[in-house]
């Protein structure tokens, strides 16, 4: 629904971004109580008005369908993501809206900071997730792959937290980077960020019919386990 083909034909494109919705899509950036937002300000991705496809209900479940898209913003489909709108009108989308993580009362998307990973020259695909912590609420918990120019180290994962320290800030800086060979992912290619999660945060990984390689699991489970011994 956000598209570079246009009815006028296909826009300049802008890498990494959406470009604008397509005819018929109304869509807009709002604030948590629906306001239209300026751009550059991150907000919720919504669509104003019916369009053409959309989908009218879930199979057996229509109060489900109304809670999950049209229960937090009134007369609005709300489809969980986070966006931003720069000053060209282009759409850029930052992530779930859910795959948020609250460390010491700070809300960071983990898109954002996997952005910041990959943008290093040496990681070439990273999943991260929270981890329960105490003090802080939740920790940032890394894991990547490496690219094959590099080697795994200490050393490399302390430059990681300088560089997201540099990219986002102090307090997105992780507190744990693990390196694995594969991350757990669908056989469409789609990281499985629920199961990095469950294995980062100790809770039952739930179904992995879907899962590619189940050695994938293993290789974050593996890594993690290293680590705790470390600590020991």
């Amino acid at each position: 629904m956000i598209s570079p083909s246009t009815n006028l034909g296909l826009v300049p494109l802008k890498p990494g971004s959406g470009t604008f919705p397509l005819p018929g899509v109304d869509a807009d950036i709002v604030d948590e109580n629906g306001n239209s937002l300026p751009p550059e300000e991150k907000g919720f991705i919504v669509i104003k008005k019916p369009w053409p496809g959309m989908f009218m209900t879930l199979y057996k479940d229509p109060e489900r369908y109304k809670e999950v898209y049209w229960s937090k913003f009134d007369g609005m489909y709300y489809p969980g993501d986070y966006a931003v709108r720069d000053r060209d009108g282009y759409f850029w989308f930052l992530g779930r809206a859910d795959e948020v993580l609250n460390v010491s009362g700070h809300r960071l998307g983990t898109i954002e900071i996997e952005d910041a990973i990959v943008s290093h020259d040496a990681i070439t695909e990273a999943a991260v997730a929270g981890k329960p912590d105490k003090v802080k609420g939740e920790s940032i918990v890394v894991f990547c792959v490496v690219h094959k120019n590099y080697t795994p180290s200490e050393d490399l994962k302390n430059e990681l937290k300088i560089h997201v320290r540099k990219e986002i800030g102090p307090v997105a800086t992780p507190d744990g980077i693990h390196f694995v060979n594969m991350l757990p992912k669908t056989r469409s290619g789609k990281i499985m960020r629920r199961v990095v999660k469950a294995v980062a945060s100790g809770s039952e990984i739930g179904d992995v019919t879907t899962l590619e390689d189940g050695a994938s699991v293993e290789e974050v489970k593996s890594a993690l386990a290293e680590f705790s011994k470390s600590l020991d």
